[in-house]
């Protein structure tokens, strides 16, 4: 699933979050693709990280699988979502949604990359990201024409 923000979305974070210096790179790179989260999120992996080497593999989509199977039975993220939520003008609730994302993963995670996970999975909800995004075993899907 493609996400983008709006430039509109794109300036409520940066207000948002001014005072939390890894997202000013972020909000950058946002603005550069015009709020395209998975471009965004592969320009800031691949500055971080190199050129992934993973044949015909999504750097993006690998790394949604990798942190859902971390974060989906997180009751102590899915808190600190729906804190934010609630009062999505607290920049101190999505500084710690963001900080909570990079302490529970695996997976090391640039800050201003989980800054982009969050902001899409804010963008779809976390319900949907869950569900909508986990791989399918073929068994619900819509017959092929």
């Amino acid at each position: 699933m493609n996400a983008q923000l709006t430039a509109d979305e794109i300036n409520s974070v940066r207000d948002l979050l001014k005072e939390y210096q890894p997202a000013n790179k972020a909000i950058a790179t946002l603005e550069h693709h015009n709020g395209n989260l998975d471009t965004s999120f592969e320009e800031l992996w691949i500055e971080k990280n190199g050129k992934p080497t993973m044949g015909s593999k999504n750097i993006w989509q690998t790394t949604l699988d990798v942190v859902r199977d971390e974060l989906c039975g997180d009751e102590g993220f899915r808190a600190r979502l729906s804190d934010y939520t609630k009062s999505p003008e607290n920049a101190v609730l999505l500084t710690a949604t963001i900080t909570s994302l990079m302490a529970l993963t695996a997976i090391p995670l640039d800050p201003s990359i989980a800054t982009i996970i969050v902001l899409y999975i804010l963008k779809i909800g976390l319900n949907v990201y869950c569900q909508y995004t986990e791989p399918s075993d073929g068994k619900n899907l819509p017959p092929s024409n």
